[in-house]
């Protein structure tokens, strides 16, 4: 008999060495990228991204928010413990390999017919009308992973827990593009208030002047009356952009996990710019370096995996069984040892064949999530090169912009001083005088945004090139 057991093991061991390979990796296709970004200015391997936020940013007031952000913030704190979670999963998978292992105890009594062959038996040879049972057993069970199927669950378990940590660095990366953007835009509303407030000093300067010439006789109501719509105009401004402003700290506020307050700052808009020369580095180094396409990487790692454990589920599974305890049909011998000793061991094997093609279906499921996660990498990958190739263009076409209204603000505000300087002497008439100031105001409220607009730009490119999670 032990023979038999032994070449029946032997058979299933060569039976499980030959299906081995049906839990072969399966390959991670590849993605042909381009070998330099468009409008790229070189096809150098250096990137700005692999600079730490804390260095890309030169301003102190913005990199204490950032920090405060990145530690307060309730979507990262959200990630970490996603990322623990993750942990313990991962931890739990450790143990794929080891037996189950169950603590058993059991204490029954049974009365059966009178009339029934054990009833009968029962009285006849223990002279009792009932029977008790008492059994204390220690029950291990352990399935073979023949095909592959916890390797899988491993390998799927520790990428789920990298997808979570590459998930913190795509929150952290969002941190940090949403509080630069909004200090820079919160430095844009600082410059667009001291222009309204200098534009309005200046119009106030205009109706004195008008209003002397009104009281000499030389203009007409009407003269006084245009000029003060237009300070009126002038002054709404104000308030305006002091509310706005408000509404940015908050925002920035609530963004670093604080209540609403103000946001210090350090220095002006005027004062802020990135260094000409932003590196962007190769395309093909997106792949590992920004988190989300790494993310789908590792996606398409489940997915391998998962195909392999749909697959294992169709084939047949070993499984041993070890039991060993005392028993006794009489309390008073339970734990009479050596005679109630008592062990087991058995192996069996089970073919899985018709559960309404269930197996089947998950397997061919498996495969098309597959191919639609190969699909969605290649997507992550498009659009992290689209995002960059987007802001070397922005970068670039802001910059021209930039210098075209700082021309044009540098001709107005000489525009003006002349339009003063000939109303003043009566060879210009009052229309001109606020039709200059009027067209300054715009240029110079334009020539903010345009600048913040740079800044962002320079962010953008940053964050799209895979920095910002350092």
């Amino acid at each position: 008999m032990t023979h038999t057991i032994y070449r029946f093991l032997f058979i299933l061991l060569l039976s499980a060495a030959g299906g081995c390979t049906v839990s072969k990796d399966l390959a991670v296709q590849s993605v042909t990228i381009a070998d330099t970004f468009r409008n790229a200015r070189s096809a150098d391997t250096a990137t700005i991204a692999d600079l730490p936020y804390n260095k890309f940013f030169s301003d102190g007031a913005l990199l204490q928010l950032i920090d405060r952000a990145i530690q307060k913030n309730y979507d990262m704190q959200l990630a970490l413990r996603n990322i623990e979670s993750a942990q313990r999963v991962l931890a739990q998978t450790k143990w794929g390999y080891a037996p189950d292992a169950r603590l058993l105890a059991t204490a029954s009594t049974s009365r059966p017919s009178d009339n029934s062959l054990n009833g009968l038996s029962l009285k006849e040879f223990l002279g009792t009308k009932h029977i008790e049972d008492f059994t204390t057993a220690l029950v291990l069970s352990w399935e073979a992973d023949i095909w592959g199927k916890v390797k899988n669950q491993k390998r799927s378990a520790f990428a789920s827990y990298l997808q979570t940590d590459e998930a913190r660095k795509i929150v952290q990366t969002d941190i940090v593009t949403g509080v630069s953007k909004g200090y820079y835009n919160l430095l844009m509303l600082d410059a667009q208030l001291q222009v309204a407030r200098k534009n309005l000093a200046l119009n106030d300067s205009t109706l004195r002047i008008i209003r002397l010439q009104f009281e000499a006789g030389q203009l007409t109501s009407l003269a006084i009356q245009q000029a003060e719509a237009q300070r009126l105009e002038a002054a709404k401004l104000v308030p305006e952009l002091e509310k706005n402003i408000n509404i940015q700290e908050n925002a920035l506020s609530i963004l670093a996990g604080d209540f609403p307050a103000a946001t210090e700052r350090n220095l002006a808009l005027d004062q802020l710019s990135f260094e000409n020369n932003l590196a962007t580095g190769v395309p093909a180094s997106l792949v590992s370096r920004r988190p989300d396409v790494r993310s789908s990487e590792l996606a398409l790692t489940i997915a391998n995996a998962n195909l392999g454990i749909t697959k294992a589920a169709m084939y047949p599974s070993l499984s041993i069984t070890a039991t060993g305890g005392v028993n006794a049909f009489k309390a008073s011998n339970w734990f009479n040892i050596p005679a109630s000793l008592f062990g087991t061991a058995a192996a069996s094997i089970a073919q899985p064949l018709i559960q309404k093609k269930q197996l089947k279906t998950q397997y061919e499921l498996a495969k098309l999530e597959r191919e639609k996660t190969i699909l969605r990498f290649r997507q992550s990958v498009l659009y992290a090169v689209g995002e960059v190739t987007d802001a070397l263009i922005k970068i670039g076409k802001l910059k021209n912009q930039y210098e075209i209204a700082e021309l044009r603000v540098t001709t107005l505000q000489l525009a003006i001083q002349n339009a003063n300087l000939l109303f003043q002497n009566g060879m210009a008439n009052y229309l001109e005088v606020i039709t200059a100031q009027s067209n300054v105001l715009q240029s110079e409220l334009e020539l903010t945004i345009l600048k913040r607009d740079r800044l962002a730009a320079g962010v953008e490119l940053y964050t799209a090139l895979g920095g910002g999670w350092k």
